[in-house]
């Protein structure tokens, strides 16, 4: 089931972020920042059990960023990613934006959206505060992809 994440989420969403950010696929996420930005985010539950998520942050007025997409290693090739992006596109466009972005190491899995690869330069320099707590900084590998809404 896709809903909205609830408070007794956070925790699960981040034993599920930290796993892979452990092993250098994505940020880690405090729980206090979990916590403060928890209705960005988006979960796939069976049956209590988390199965995957992502968040739609806001960066200005026309742009957002996809983030900490991941799905539970045992819910793969299920639909369960797709759920969790098309749900924060949705939401972009339902919030009127321009534009939609993503760093990623899955730009194949980006591209069935509609996203495509741009030069990191091409994004504004605000998207770069969470890259300050990388230990990629400065030699981000990511890549770079853009969604046009519009």
């Amino acid at each position: 089931m896709l809903r909205k994440a609830q408070i007794k989420d956070v925790k699960d969403i981040q034993k599920l972020l930290t796993f892979y950010a452990s092993r250098g696929d994505m940020l880690s996420r405090s729980l206090a920042e979990l916590y403060e930005v928890l209705r960005d985010f988006y979960v796939v539950v069976e049956e209590d059990k988390l199965l995957g998520t992502a968040a739609l942050h806001i960066v200005w007025e026309d742009l957002a960023e996809v983030r900490s997409v991941a799905v539970a290693e045992d819910a793969g090739r299920k639909g369960v990613g797709s759920q969790v992006v098309q749900a924060c596109i949705d939401e972009a466009r339902t919030l009127g934006l321009k534009r939609v972005f993503c760093l990623t190491y899955k730009p194949d899995f980006f591209a069935r959206f509609g996203f495509r690869v741009v030069d990191k330069s091409e994004l504004p320099h605000k998207v770069w505060g969470d890259c300050l707590k990388c230990v990629k900084f400065p030699d981000c590998d990511e890549i770079a992809m853009i969604l046009d809404l519009d």
